[in-house]
């Protein structure tokens, strides 16, 4: 024994302190992470193999996995885009126009993946923004709240809330209703709209970054003298590569990385980069004329510069691989036939060769690409986030279908007449039979990564309740906050919705509730309204873009700087701590152990 505790107590804190950092400070994968840890909770022997694993079994965990073919069938069927074109409007002043994003975001959250909604909202919320004369950054971080408030409604709107309830069937035998969070986090979500209005001024008044690429005169392109150029060998004037249709050549690299003096009659080298400025339209006509590739090729064949481009937005996402580098220095282009046209940071488009940048997160990208080009594939989805994919569903009778199943869903699993899990599965297939998604569609909707993180999250909780920290910490708390149950629930529901900031809410909900459950059991109280309070707070995050998926996804398209989101988001944090110890004492009266 060592401060109070034993060696399988330590053994957790170390993996649980190290995991944490892991995922703090590096870029490696959050399932393969919590993996590691389960891993060296088993070997060490701190869990047996029933308890490591136990997390793949779990109830609550294999619901998110059928969700996910669910949420398939509403996406696929255009549900999503249905209600953003008939909800939104034109509200006259930013108090309408915030309560009519908000209201209709929370609401899908409350049922379907809050990533998912505000990744379809992102590039609508940007075009609306400009009909009503609004900067996007006023309404993004709006955006993103209100999908977080939104999925605290119900069980199935966010993963912390399944696995709160899911530990708590397994420790009391009684199953939650699939609407038990929804009048607190309603009232929640009432008070952060009015929040919002009121605060509005804190709001970021922020640049569109595209707005940056309005003026297509001032692009840069650079391109490259494949070694099978007919023109090598002969000079730039007599070719006629100095000013050509649309631009200008300002730069020229031979072998090194010194640029050349630009003159007519300098000689034309397979292996030459030219960099031009002017319109990017003109300039991509120019490359074909010419038979110039893309500057990233290591196999200099004009073959490999083909017809028919157009232009993307992309953004650097929080936790990119192209983070703290250049374009020019990775084989980013290559890989993913592409080339770089510009970058703009905070609105501005950065005045430099575009490939020579060091990238930050949420700079803003404009690039080249082939006219077929594939948006979704993985090297992509990790280091870029694009909003202008040309996968729209159509709308028609299967949309009606699939909404149909939703809430034949959540009306099953509200009124008691079967399980949640067991009706999940029932709209699952039911998704599947009526065709709202395929069988290919279904399967690439699961999200691996999110299964794997929840059911290691379970595990962690276990590990910490098995060993004693969660008793050690729930005496702790007593001792600092007394045995007055209000001040109790708030101080754990603080503790938990800053930690949150930091960590995944799934993580935390499993971390904090065994905590909770134990602080509310030693003072003699019945743990539910304890359990729904931390529902709410450890959804709760608002000060920080790493505190949620939602954040990073309006991060790059607001234009946002870290700070934008401390600035209204720790007072957000405050105000839906209260509002949420509040509410939940109200509905959920504290109530002595029977």
């Amino acid at each position: 024994m060592f401060l109070g505790f034993g060696l399988d107590a330590w053994i957790t804190i170390v993996t649980v302190l190290g995991m944490f950092t892991i995922l703090l400070f590096t870029k490696w994968r959050s399932d393969v992470v919590f993996l590691g840890a389960i891993g060296v909770l088993f070997v060490t022997g701190v869990l047996d193999a029933k308890e490591a694993f136990s997390g793949f079994s779990s109830t609550s965990v294999i619901t998110v996995g059928v969700l996910f073919v669910v949420v398939a069938g509403l996406t696929h069927t255009g549900v999503l885009q249905w209600i953003v074109k008939n909800l939104l409007g034109t509200p006259d002043g930013f108090s309408k126009a915030v309560t009519r994003l908000m209201v209709p975001v929370a609401v899908l959250s409350s049922f379907l993946s809050n990533t998912t909604v505000v990744a379809l909202f992102v590039g609508i919320v940007k075009m609306w923004s400009k009909k009503l004369g609004v900067s996007p950054s006023k309404l993004l971080i709006p955006l993103s709240y209100a999908s977080g408030m939104g999925g605290v409604c119900t069980l199935i709107g966010t993963p912390p809330n399944l696995i709160i309830s899911g530990l708590y069937e397994e420790k009391t035998g009684v199953a939650m209703n699939i609407l038990t969070t929804t009048i607190p986090g309603l009232f929640c979500l009432f008070v952060g709209v009015l929040s919002i209005i009121a605060m509005r001024r804190l709001l970021p008044d922020r640049k569109a970054p595209e707005d940056a690429f309005e003026m297509t005169n001032e692009y840069t392109l650079e391109l490259l003298v494949p070694s099978d150029n007919p023109y090598i060998g002969k000079k730039l004037g007599e070719v006629g590569l100095i000013h050509v249709d649309g631009g200008s050549l300002i730069e020229l690299y031979h072998f090194d990385n010194a640029p050349s003096p630009i003159s007519e009659d300098l000689p034309i080298m397979g292996g030459d980069r030219l960099v031009y400025a002017g319109r990017i339209d003109q300039l991509i006509d120019v490359a074909d004329k010419y038979q110039l590739v893309s500057a990233d090729h290591p196999v200099f064949s004009t073959k490999e510069f083909s017809e028919g481009h157009r232009l993307h937005t992309a953004y650097v996402n929080i936790g990119s691989s192209l983070i703290g580098k250049t374009i020019g220095d990775s084989t980013f282009e290559k890989d993913n036939n592409v080339m770089l046209a510009a970058v703009a940071r905070s609105g501005e488009r950065i005045n430099e060769v575009p490939r020579k940048v060091v990238l930050r997160a949420g700079d803003t990208l404009l690039l080249v690409c082939p006219k077929h080009f594939n948006l979704d594939t993985d090297s992509l989805k990790g280091a870029l986030r694009f909003f202008d994919s040309d996968d729209v569903p159509n709308m028609g009778s299967g949309t009606l279908i699939s909404t149909a199943i939703m809430i034949a869903m959540v009306t099953l699993s509200a009124l008691g007449i079967m399980p949640l899990l067991e009706c999940a599965f029932l709209a699952a297939a039911a998704m599947l039979i009526f065709r709202c998604c395929n069988m290919e569609q279904a399967m690439k909707a699961i999200n691996w990564e999110i299964l794997m993180v929840f059911a290691g999250s379970a595990v962690l909780g276990l590990a910490i309740q098995k060993t004693g920290i969660a008793e050690w910490m729930a005496n702790g708390i007593l001792d600092v906050c007394g045995t007055n149950p209000l001040v109790v629930m708030t101080a754990v529901c603080f503790v938990g919705t800053f930690i949150t900031e930091f960590i995944s809410n799934t993580a935390a909900g499993a971390m904090f509730f065994p905590i909770m459950y134990e602080a509310a059991e030693k003072m003699g109280y019945e743990p539910f309204p304890f359990l729904v309070a931390l529902m709410v707070s450890v959804s709760s995050s608002f000060a920080t873009p790493i505190g949620s998926p939602t954040h990073m996804l309006v991060y790059g398209p607001g234009g946002y700087r870290f700070s934008d989101f401390m600035r209204v988001g720790l007072l957000m944090n405050i105000i839906i701590l209260a509002a949420n110890i509040l509410i939940v004492n109200i509905v959920y009266p504290i109530t002595p152990l029977q």
